[in-house]
């Protein structure tokens, strides 16, 4: 008996063990971070709804077959609190149900944004039931003691009524979907952060504010100092450099010390919810951040939220965050990406503006930084034609999908971004140097100088063997260089019919060291199969390669192509 005892025991743990191996989770493969989904390491190819598109089961069927035309394997579907829990205490989960149906139905999977009590710094989306009672359900104050539409991170009666209808979706969603996994991830809250203030100055808060720093970010800071943010490494030696003390001795009296005592806040908050969430369904979950750009402070952005200076704050305060994320609206875009990809926080992009430049932007996040995803933002109002870029990028990314995901985190793959004034990139690669430019470089597209906006191009570099590489993208050139040879090289101006122009060779004289050159052996344009292996499409040579000077896609085009390259003298 006692041995029939054991044995369902340790059935029952390794059915447990099996279930969660089963679920998305996380990965390391060299320096990236993976998410393995139904066994296999996926890269989101997403797009997010608009704030109202997921309100109706009619919209939700509708959108989704728009989805599918446009491309996507992913998409990010907000959750509504106030639709989901509309009377205290009584839940309904048919447009989760509608979601995850429509889904399957169109091979997509699915990331649920929980809004529930912050959207952007408000509380919009909490139930009226909840809004209308402030007195139990407190909010934020502005220094001048302004009530706003903004709960209070510092009341348990705020969180208990947030986390049980969190609770209650991720149970939901476990019953549902376990066994398909359509819900791959979820993001806590949207957005946090303070605005028309840097913090809250409640009375709660203010008593906060006033005491000592938490012992836990005393220690940490303490024990990494060598690697904290440089903005607040700077800003915590300029106060001293203690360890204890009241959060403007330790960090010193400015506004930003207000930021950075109310992200610690609602980083803790945050993690609380992730706590309870996962003792019902163990997904990957994530936050995001509204960008501090256009030189405003803290309370003129969303101050406090999950930002790249604050970072170290929030991973103390919340160590069960799998990674924070950046939505991204300004220029900078290659700026800002690398801001968030850190060696503790792998680079997902859950927001960005709907562009047609966006295709690219997701060829550069994943060949340079490893992406786990990206996910332009009101998905719904793209072109469902077949002609838009992003629909053709993703198509070509999802071929690379197996060759990307077995090259994450190894050194051997590079991304590319131009646009009409960040034109070209060196990449010195083990005794070689790749000269990448812009396509429109060349003069051979009338759009190139006759004053039209620039699109911009780029791409990924995957080094397959020291002179075997694969390049995809669209509206990039690429020469292969000895490092020796570029120190006398004169660039000369090409004319349309790709010779050098008239007088393009007057303003210097070549020097030649007398090393090695690099040849371009053969250029095929390929398509990849689900296992990485790749299938022959044509070859492309003469006019294709500038006779065998470099490789290209043009800017109208999104292309994969292996290269072989060999050495001369």
């Amino acid at each position: 008996m006692k041995t029939q005892v054991l044995l369902i025991a340790f059935l029952l743990l390794v059915a447990g063990t099996l279930r969660a191996q089963d679920l998305p989770h996380w990965k390391r493969q060299g320096t990236a971070t993976q998410l393995v989904v139904n066994g296999r390491p996926m890269l989101l190819l997403a797009g997010e709804l608009g704030n109202s598109s997921a309100s109706s089961a009619g919209d939700i069927e509708r959108i989704f077959p728009r989805l599918e035309r446009i491309g996507l394997n992913t998409v990010l579907v907000p959750a509504y609190w106030d639709l989901i829990e509309p009377e205290e205490g009584t839940f309904d989960f048919s447009l989760i149900d509608k979601t995850i149906h429509e889904a399957r139905q169109h091979g997509m999977k699915v990331v649920f944004l929980w809004f529930g009590a912050w959207k952007n710094s408000m509380s919009c989306y909490a139930p009226l039931w909840f809004k209308a009672d402030y007195r139990k359900y407190p909010r934020c104050y502005t220094e001048a003691g302004k009530p706003l539409e903004i709960a209070s991170p510092f009341s348990e009666n705020v969180f208990e009524a947030d986390s049980k209808a969190f609770v209650k979706l991720l149970e939901h969603i476990r019953q549902t979907d376990e066994k398909e996994n359509t819900v791959i991830m979820i993001q806590v809250e949207n957005e946090i952060g303070m605005l028309e203030s840097a913090r809250d100055h409640s009375e709660t808060a203010d008593k906060l504010f006033r005491s000592a720093i938490p012992d836990r970010l005393g220690k940490f800071l303490d024990e990494n100092r060598k690697t904290l943010h440089p903005w607040l490494a700077e800003k915590w030696e300029k106060a001293g450099g203690k360890v204890r003390g009241t959060w403007q001795e330790v960090f010193g009296r400015d506004i930003y010390t207000d930021e950075v005592f109310m992200a610690w806040h609602y980083a803790s908050y945050v993690e609380k919810m992730i706590r309870k969430g996962r003792e019902v369904y163990n997904l990957p979950m994530y936050v995001n951040a509204a960008m501090n750009s256009r030189n405003r402070k803290p309370g003129e952005y969303p101050s406090a939220g999950p930002l790249a200076h604050l970072i170290d704050i929030w991973h103390c305060a919340a160590p069960g965050i799998d990674l924070l994320a950046p939505d991204l609206y300004d220029k900078g875009f290659t700026d800002w990406v690398s801001r968030y990809k850190l060696p503790n926080n792998p680079l997902f992009i859950p927001e960005i503006k709907l562009e047609p430049d966006d295709a690219v932007r997701a060829f550069y996040v994943f060949g340079q930084h490893d992406a786990i995803g990206f996910s332009p933002f009101s998905i719904e109002d793209a072109p469902d034609d077949g002609s838009y870029r992003l629909t053709k990028g993703y198509a070509k990314l999802e071929e690379l999908m197996p060759l990307i995901v077995r090259y994450q985190g190894k050194g051997m793959m590079k991304g590319l971004l131009f646009d009409g004034v960040n034109k070209e990139q060196r990449i010195d690669w083990d005794g070689m140097t790749l000269v990448c430019k812009h396509f429109f470089t060349l003069p051979w597209d009338p759009r190139a100088t006759d004053g039209s906006p620039w699109p911009e191009g780029g791409g990924l570099v995957i080094r397959l063997a020291r002179n075997e590489f694969i390049v995809a993208g669209s509206g990039i050139v690429i020469e292969f260089k000895n490092p020796g040879e570029l120190a006398g090289l004169v660039q000369q101006k090409l004319g349309e019919d790709g010779f050098v122009a008239a007088g393009g060779n007057a303003s210097g004289v070549e020097t030649w060291n007398g090393g090695r050159r690099i040849g371009i052996g053969s250029v095929d344009e390929v398509s990849v199969g689900k296992e990485g292996n790749l299938e022959y499409v044509r070859r492309l040579n003469g006019d294709q390669d500038h006779q065998g000077r470099h490789v290209r896609i043009g800017v109208d085009d999104f292309s994969i192509l292996h290269v072989k390259l060999y050495e001369y003298r």
